[in-house]
């Protein structure tokens, strides 16, 4: 760095540029959003804990994605709920960079994890005679891992390369979180080796896992097909469909986010694109596998007939 650039110490967060009159409207709806993603999730995973029923790997494999989901919200909306309603929309830079590790972290953690998911339908369908061998619990446990610990590698990998950028300005960040592409807008040096190696992960992340899935689900279509019970196919193709409900929805606005050329959308909808993809796709991801899905209303049912009984 020239004797002339100052590394900055505090980022602020445009946000919204609406009139400060909505930014009322728009804490209350931010927060009825997160605590809803928080009392769902929850819910979720206190079922899938308590009920025995539903020990089994995709049930694991949901609460693990229940936990994700709460942790990546928490990660991005208590500070922009807090710079809605105060005066200084301001955010020291040591803490913005902690939320665009951990916000590329366990965005490629569900990442990963909806392919694992994927993966035990796919199992669950096409080898039912080999599914509990093929599905232990040593298997589950190691999947999960790997997803977490190959993810958080990856977003440390991205965050060691922004780290090594000189940070002098400007001091605005036309965002309400710290997003990667909104940061590297903020080193006073060339980004291009940060772009390349995050197109290429997201190619790695979300191109080809998007293409193995799509593999698997056509070949599951032809084995629910085969299944000659009407009830079978019906809970095959209610617990797939809620799954691909939720692998498209995160799928297509990440591909949106980072594949997309920069002049196909504006600032504010990219803005848009990510308050989804971090705030109400976390909320969605329960009421699409609860509301679809027997066995968790089942155990709902169960658990409140206990509470009632007592």
């Amino acid at each position: 760095m020239g004797s002339n650039q100052t590394w900055i110490t505090e980022v602020i967060l445009l946000g919204f540029q609406v009139d400060p009159k909505l930014d009322v409207f728009l804490f209350g709806f931010f927060l009825l959003s997160y605590s809803l993603t928080l009392v769902e999730n929850g819910l979720i995973l206190g079922l899938i804990c308590l009920d025995s029923r539903l020990h089994t790997p995709m049930y694991f494999f949901l609460s693990n994605l229940a936990i994700i989901d709460m942790s990546f919200a928490s990660s991005i909306v208590p500070k922009m709920l807090a710079n809605l309603i105060m005066q200084t929309k301001t955010i020291s830079f040591a803490p913005c960079v902690l939320q665009t590790f951990l916000y590329l972290a366990l965005a490629a953690t569900e990442c990963m994890s909806l392919i694992v998911m994927s993966y035990d339908r796919y199992v669950a369908i096409c080898h039912p005679l080999h599914y509990a061998v093929i599905m232990s619990w040593r298997v589950c446990t190691i999947l999960a891992a790997t997803c977490w610990t190959f993810s958080f590698l990856l977003a440390l990998v991205h965050i060691t390369l922004v780290l090594r950028l000189p940070f002098c300005g400007p001091q605005k960040n036309n965002h309400f979180l710290c997003q990667i592409l909104s940061v590297l807008k903020l080193a006073c040096a060339d980004t291009r080796l940060n772009q390349i190696v995050l197109f290429v992960a997201s190619v790695f992340i979300l191109v080809g896992p998007l293409c193995l899935v799509l593999v698997s689900y056509w070949r599951i279509l032809f084995a629910i097909l085969r299944i000659q019970s009407r009830e079978g196919r019906r809970k095959a193709f209610s617990t797939c469909s809620s799954h691909l409900c939720v692998v498209g929805l995160f799928f297509g606005s990440a591909i949106v986010m980072y594949m997309a050329p920069k002049s196909s959308y504006s600032q504010e909808q990219r803005k848009i694109l990510s308050l989804f993809y971090s705030l109400f796709n976390p909320m969605l991801n329960p009421l699409i596998y609860s509301l679809r899905n027997t066995e968790v209303m089942g155990a709902q049912r169960r658990f409140l007939g206990k509470r009632s009984s007592l």
